[in-house]
C-alpha cells in the first residue's frame, strides 16, 4: 500500500520458536528458471498509479528494457465495478483514501519460472492476474476475498504465490501457472507482506492494522487492530505460531511504540529479523530463537518532514528494508524523510543519507552489489552501491513505483504489442 494521504480514511508452544524456520533473504529472490540459458534476469518495477510493469536490467546501468501493461482488462473490470454498488463504493474508497486521488493498479508483481508470464497484485480491481509477457493478455485471474490485494510472495519452487487480501484478513495461495487456489489461512487485520522460508515449508505473514484513521497518537495505537505476525504450515496452511511485537516491544520500555510490523529482512542463517514498524525512523533486531527484540537503531529526522503522525504515508515513516547477500549491510528506505542509507549490520552505523524522494521500497540488485529502492515521489528507481553507501544511478520508470522484484524474461523479449 502506499501514498500520501492528509487522512481520510497463541502463539502455541515454546519449542516452535527454535522449529520454524525464519525466512532468509534468498526467499525474495527471482524464482528457479527451468532454462536458464534462454532467460534474462531483470527488474520488476510495479507502477502502481499507472498499471504498468516496467521490465529494466537487474545490474549495472539498470536501463529500460520494456514495459507491460498490468491492466489490458480495465474497460471489463470498471463496467463490473461501476454495475456493483459496493464494489463501487469499495473503489471508491481505495482512490480517496490510500491512492492520494488515484487508483491502485499493481502492488506486487513476480515471473514465473519459465519467465513467460508475470503474475500481479491489483489492489483496486481486487485480485490477482497471470499475464502472458510476449502478448499482454490475461491467462487467469483470482479474485480475492474482501475488496482489496495487497502484497506478495513467491514460493522457493516459484510454484506458488501466496497474496494478502487485506480488507478480509485473508491470504490466498494459488498455484502460480494456474491461478488455482491450493489453501487459505486466517491473519491478523489488514494482512501484509508475505514471506515463504527457505526451504519452502512456511509461510510468514505481517498484519499491519488499519492504517487509513487519523487516530495515530500513542495512547490511541490500540485502535489500530490486531496486529501479529502469523506464522502457517505451508502444506496445512494451518498457524504454527503467532508473534506480537507489542509484548516484546514493552519488555524493553518501549510501550509508545507501534507493534505494527511493516517490510523486514532476515540475515543469511535465518537468526534474525530486522524489522520497521509504524511511525518509526529506523528498525528493530529481534532475535528468533530467544524471542526478543535484541537491538534499536533509530535513524536520522529530516528536518523538513512535519512530525505530525497524521501527515505519514499509511502510518508508515519509513518503509523498505532489505539486506545484502552476505548479511553485512543493511538498505533503508527513509520515506517520509526523502532518504535511503545503507547500515552496517555489526555496528548498526548508517553510511550517507542519499536523498531520494519519497522510496517506498527496497530491494537487492541482481549481482548482489546494489540496494534499490523506488522513488515513489519522483517516478524513478536508484541504485545505491552497498560498499560505499553512495548513488550510483537513476532510472525514469512509471507513475509511482512501488514494488521492485527480481524476475525473468525471455533472453530476447521486448514489450508485447500495444
Amino acid at each position: 500500500m502506499a501514498a500520501f494521504r492528509t487522512r481520510h480514511l497463541c502463539s502455541v508452544a515454546a519449542a516452535l520458536v527454535l522449529t520454524v524456520t525464519a525466512p532468509t533473504a534468498a526467499a525474495t529472490a527471482a524464482p528457479p528458471a527451468t532454462d536458464a540459458a534462454a532467460l534474462r534476469q531483470v527488474l520488476l518495477v510495479a507502477n502502481n498509479w499507472d498499471g504498468t510493469a516496467d521490465v529494466i536490467k537487474s545490474t549495472g546501468d539498470y536501463a529500460k528494457i520494456g514495459r507491460i501493461n498490468v491492466v489490458p482488462d480495465k474497460d471489463q473490470r470498471m463496467a463490473e465495478i461501476n454495475a456493483d454498488p459496493i464494489r463501487w463504493i469499495a473503489f471508491m474508497t481505495i482512490r480517496n483514501s490510500v491512492g492520494e486521488g488515484h487508483d491502485q493498479f499493481v502492488d506486487d508483481m513476480y515471473s514465473t519460472p519459465d519467465g513467460a508470464s508475470v503474475v500481479v497484485s491489483r489492489p483496486s480491481f481486487a485480485d490477482v492476474v497471470s499475464i502472458d509477457v510476449a502478448t499482454g493478455a490475461v491467462e487467469w485471474r483470482f479474485p480475492v476475498s474482501g475488496y482489496r490485494a495487497d502484497h506478495m510472495a513467491v514460493s522457493p519452487d516459484g510454484k506458488r504465490v501466496a497474496v494478502s487480501a487485506s480488507t478480509s484478513n485473508t491470504v490466498h495461495v494459488l498455484d502460480i501457472d494456474t491461478g488455482k487456489q491450493l489453501g487459505s489461512y486466517a491473519t491478523g487485520d489488514k494482512p501484509h507482506e508475505n514471506v515463504f522460508t527457505q526451504d519452502g515449508k512456511y509461510i510468514w505473514t505481517m498484519s499491519i492494522g488499519d492504517v487509513t484513521t487519523a487516530l495515530d497518537a500513542p495512547w490511541l495505537d490500540w485502535t489500530k487492530g490486531d496486529r501479529r505476525i502469523t506464522v502457517v504450515d505451508a502444506t496445512t496452511y494451518r498457524p504454527v505460531k503467532t508473534i506480537d511485537m507489542r509484548q516484546r516491544l514493552d519488555a524493553i520500555g518501549l510501550s509508545d511504540y507501534s507493534d505494527a510490523v511493516r517490510p523486514a529482512a532476515f540475515s543469511p542463517d535465518e537468526s534474525k529479523l530486522y524489522f520497521q514498524v509504524s511511525f518509526f525512523n529506523g528498525f528493530f533486531e529481534y532475535d528468533v530463537a530467544t524471542d526478543r527484540i535484541t537491538r534499536t537503531k533509530t535513524l536520522p529526522k529530516n528536518p523538513a518532514t512535519n512530525d505530525d503522525r497524521t501527515t505519514f504515508v499509511n502510518d508508515s515513516r519509513h518503509h523498505g528494508l532489505t539486506m545484502r547477500p552476505d548479511g553485512s549491510k543493511l538498505c533503508v528506505a527513509g520515506t517520509m524523510d526523502d532518504y535511503a542509507t545503507v547500515v552496517d549490520r555489526a555496528t548498526l552505523q548508517e553510511g550517507p543519507l542519499v536523498p531520494v524522494s519519497k522510496p517506498y521500497w527496497a530491494t537487492v540488485g541482481g549481482d548482489g552489489k546494489d540496494c534499490v529502492v523506488s522513488e515513489s515521489g519522483a517516478d524513478q528507481v536508484t541504485a545505491i552501491d552497498f560498499a560505499t553507501g553512495r548513488k550510483v544511478v537513476s532510472v525514469p520508470v512509471g507513475d509511482h513505483p512501488q514494488r521492485v522484484r527480481l524476475g525473468r524474461v525471455a533472453a530476447d523479449w521486448t514489450s508485447p504489442a500495444g
